[in-house]
C-alpha cells in the first residue's frame, strides 16, 4: 500500500475526521484531502512527518506501511508514556478507538 492508502487506514482505525486531522498537524484540510485523493499529490517529507506525528504513527509506516519495531518506539518515551501505551495496547479494538479518540480531544482542548 502507498501513503494515499496509509493514511486513509489510520483514519479509519483512530476514527479521526480529515478535519481533527488538520488541527492536529497544522497541515490545511485542503492539502490532506489532496493526499487522499485518487492520483492524489504524495507529501513532502515536513508534512509526512507532521501526519504522522499527529496520527501517532512512524512516518516510515506512512509512506512505506513499515512499521518500526516496538522498541525503537518506546525507546524514545519516558516511563509514564510506556506506560501509557502498554497499558492502551492491552485494549480491545474497540476500547483503543475509543480511548485515542478521546486523548485527542482532550489534548486539544487542554491547548
Amino acid at each position: 500500500m502507498g501513503f494515499r492508502e496509509n493514511l486513509k487506514a489510520e483514519l479509519t482505525y483512530t476514527g479521526m475526521k480529515v478535519k481533527e486531522l488538520a488541527q492536529l498537524s497544522g497541515i490545511k484540510k485542503q492539502t490532506l484531502d489532496s493526499y487522499l485523493r485518487e492520483n492524489g499529490y504524495t507529501p513532502s517529507v515536513e508534512n509526512a512527518v507532521r501526519i504522522a506525528g499527529a496520527l501517532g504513527v512512524s512516518a516510515e509506516y506512512l509512506v512505506l506501511g513499515k512499521k518500526a519495531h516496538k522498541s525503537e518506539l518506546n525507546a524514545s518515551f519516558g516511563p509514564d508514556m510506556r506506560l501509557l501505551i502498554q497499558s492502551i495496547e492491552q485494549l480491545d479494538e474497540r476500547n483503543r478507538k475509543i480511548i485515542i479518540k478521546n486523548a485527542i480531544h482532550l489534548t486539544e482542548a487542554l491547548k
